[in-house]
């Protein structure tokens, strides 16, 4: 950060109040990170502070939904900050490795979004139904023979994690990881993906130390970095494809992502040579561990607050009468029939709003000649960012229980929800929205129905739930006993 700067922000810091050791050092963000409470510390400091705080010498937090348009804006102009680097894999042969997600020049960003973008559209999406059906199938044949007929609890927290790691392995690779068949993660995978997120968080807030402490070559020759087993799986995976050696790649419903992204990388000899496997990683990555964090909030708050007569009773009950009166395909409601459902909607939107799966300021850089945010001058070079846990908790744009669960917020008429929807930061906004929210939310509004129409699940130790940030969301505890539903009368 060079002297002009530090003396531009430094002129400016009287206009943001902030923490006392956030003027002089990002130790303090560091150590939030660590905590894996860090949306906590957020939340707090803007409930004390107002809606623009300074958290680092040269970092501005803004809680305010209005700034984000001004923040992350369709127009380029507003690169990422370094923090995106820390979130980079590493290995020895390819060095830090550019996804869509972390590249901040705009130009490379275009030249890896652009071929691919298509693919994860709504309509290429619903062409993986019958594979999403296949694993729905496999679930519940799971849950039927492990947890129904043996009464035995189950951390449904897991389940849906599996779930959601399986739907992708289908939709990456045209099979599935596993995961539900076997009941358990044998390779791994899951904590390998949490733990490489969980390390890299505190790095983003000092990205400069990045290098010395986890991406080099020296450090590389004595322990395995952050997100190397992942880029086994996926380098494996391309390398089998290649070579004619897996049984996979196209199925009755069309190819598989690994092989669209291979043919659009033959067609474009231009991309970097390392495109298709960086767009992999992503798939198996945020295209998993995100949807599984939406799941499970969901799941947790309807089955939770039908337990607990005090708090919203009828939410669950709400939900179970627009399924039964909505006459689904049983008993894997389609698409189609569930895409429109008010009730099932809102229980995804205030999933997505109360409980993002990334929860760590998006950064952003203030381009030359400076910004105004919310009335406020920021020079130009200073980092500026909003974390989706506390945007989503603007009481005056939410209501004042904004750690309620309440579908209700969002049942209002087509121009009150498009308000709200504005509002979250849960998926990014602007140019860099992130490109796998469509996928996410087809897995969510397809399991949801499926569960709550074919199964009756009872929490057993509601204290039992923790929630760690490690950038990624990480909720464990979720201890169940399920038994079958008795179908309503209107089926």
């Amino acid at each position: 950060m060079n002297k002009t700067l530090v003396t531009a922000i430094n002129a400016s810091a009287e206009l943001f109040s902030r923490p006392f050791l956030a003027s002089i050092t990002n130790l303090q963000r560091v150590w939030w990170v660590r905590t894996g409470r860090a949306h906590l510390y957020h939340q707090a400091v803007h409930a004390k502070y107002g809606d623009i705080v300074r958290i680092g010498p040269h970092m501005v937090s803004v809680s305010n939904p209005e700034a984000i348009q001004t923040i992350y804006p369709i127009r380029s102009g507003f690169p990422k900050s370094d923090f995106y680097s820390a979130l980079r894999p590493y290995s020895s042969e390819r060095g830090s490795m550019l996804l869509v997600f972390n590249t901040q020049d705009e130009q490379m960003h275009k030249r890896l979004k652009s071929p691919i973008a298509p693919l994860f559209s709504l309509s290429n999406t619903v062409t993986f139904e019958g594979l999403v059906d296949d694993v729905l199938a496999c679930l519940s044949e799971q849950l039927d023979k492990r947890f129904v007929d043996t009464m035995e609890i189950l951390d449904f927290g897991k389940w849906v994690q599996y779930f959601a790691f399986d739907v992708m392995g289908t939709m990456s690779f045209s099979k599935r990881y596993g995961f539900l068949d076997q009941g358990r993660d044998d390779e791994g995978m899951l904590d390998a993906i949490f733990n490489y997120m969980k390390t890299a968080a505190p790095m983003t807030q000092i990205p400069w130390l990045d290098p010395w402490f986890y991406k080099n070559k020296i450090v590389h020759s004595f322990r395995r970095t952050p997100g190397m087993s992942i880029l086994g799986v996926v380098s494996k995976a391309i390398r089998e494809r290649l070579d004619g050696n897996d049984d996979a790649g196209t199925q009755s419903s069309g190819k598989d992502f690994l092989s669209r992204f291979l043919e659009i990388h033959r067609a474009n000899p231009d991309l970097p040579p390392w495109a298709s496997t960086a767009w992999t990683f992503s798939n198996v990555i945020a295209g998993s561990d995100s949807v599984g964090s939406v799941m499970r909030t969901i799941l947790w708050r309807l089955i939770f607050l039908a337990d607990n007569l005090v708090t919203h009773p009828d939410t669950l009950q709400a939900l179970q009468r627009e399924l039964d009166a909505a006459n689904l395909s049983r008993p894997y409601p389609k698409w189609n029939e569930v895409r429109d459902l008010e009730y099932l909607d809102a229980c995804v939107q205030e999933a997505v709003r109360i409980h993002p799966p990334f929860a760590l300021p998006f950064e952003r850089v203030v381009p030359v000649g400076g910004v105004n945010v919310m009335g406020k001058y920021l020079p130009e070079g200073v980092f500026v960012g909003s974390n989706p846990y506390v945007v989503n908790r603007h009481k005056p744009t939410f209501g004042e229980n904004v750690e309620d669960w309440s579908p209700e917020r969002w049942l209002g008429g087509e121009g009150h929800k498009k308000k709200l929807e504005q509002s979250i930061l849960t998926f990014g906004a602007g140019r860099r929205v992130c490109l796998g929210k469509y996928i996410g939310l087809f897995e969510v509004k397809k399991l949801i129905p499926f569960l709550i129409l074919n199964y009756e699940i009872q929490i057993i130790d509601p204290k039992a739930l923790t929630v760690e940030n490690g950038f990624f969301f990480k909720q464990e505890g979720f201890n169940c006993r399920i038994t079958k539903r008795e179908q309503s009368s209107t089926d």
